[in-house]
């Protein structure tokens, strides 16, 4: 396995997008928590699945978009 294109710039790239992702994903839920009249924090916690699915279905779309404007 030749792992030469693996150099310092690429993995500390690697992880400064990893991190800008998962910051752009905290930001848009919250504002996503914030326009909405719900309370998703404490529905999860009072094990409203139906809630869960939701908020799930949200990161993995977001997720999906911020991939695609990072790369």
């Amino acid at each position: 396995m030749n792992l030469n294109h693996l150099t310092t710039g690429a993995l500390l790239s690697s992880v400064v997008y990893a991190l800008l992702g998962m910051v752009l994903l905290m930001i848009g839920y919250k504002f996503f928590d914030l326009v909405n009249r719900l309370d998703f924090t404490a529905e999860i916690g009072k094990n409203n699945v139906a809630v869960a699915i939701t908020v799930a279905g949200f990161f993995i779309g977001l997720a999906i978009v911020i991939a695609a404007a990072i790369a």
